[in-house]
């Protein structure tokens, strides 16, 4: 063989065997990717806790409400985004994606005690509180 047809085939075999353990060397590619679970993307579990209620709106017009009809149960004043439940616990937030998109409300106040399965909304008046009517199997979404 002579030395030319030797270089033709040792120097092809040499450059692939030097870039193949630079390149897919796998300790080379642990020291120099450091991989930080922080740069992952962190999702939110796909389950969502929903429910069918029945939406009606109500008012601190005394006729409504205790004696003390702009105080909650939960001891807050009434405000916009308030709503009244018997079967959620005070301080869960809800959304109501079918009448109100994104907004969040509170639950911190009560129903009649027999009143089941009605999510009561407050409004600043009674008027707007009638305007708003009842709403039956409406989907409400628990988020807390």
């Amino acid at each position: 063989m002579s030395t030319g047809s030797i270089r033709t085939i040792i120097l092809p075999l040499l450059l692939i065997f030097i870039t193949a353990n630079f390149v897919f060397s796998p300790l080379e590619a642990q020291n120099t990717i450091p991989i930080e679970e922080e740069n992952f993307i962190k999702t939110e579990p796909l389950t969502k806790k929903i429910y069918y209620f029945s939406i009606t709106g109500y008012s601190s017009s005394p006729d409504e409400t205790d004696d003390t009809p702009w105080i909650t149960a939960y001891n807050t004043l009434t405000k916009d985004g308030i709503v009244a439940s018997n079967d959620l616990p005070f301080g869960t937030k809800i959304k109501i994606p079918q009448l109100f998109g994104d907004k969040i409300f509170v639950v911190e106040d009560r129903l009649n005690e027999r009143i089941r399965g009605v999510i009561d909304i407050w409004f600043p008046s009674k008027e707007s509180a009638l305007n708003f009517g009842i709403y039956y199997n409406v989907l409400v979404e628990v988020l807390e």
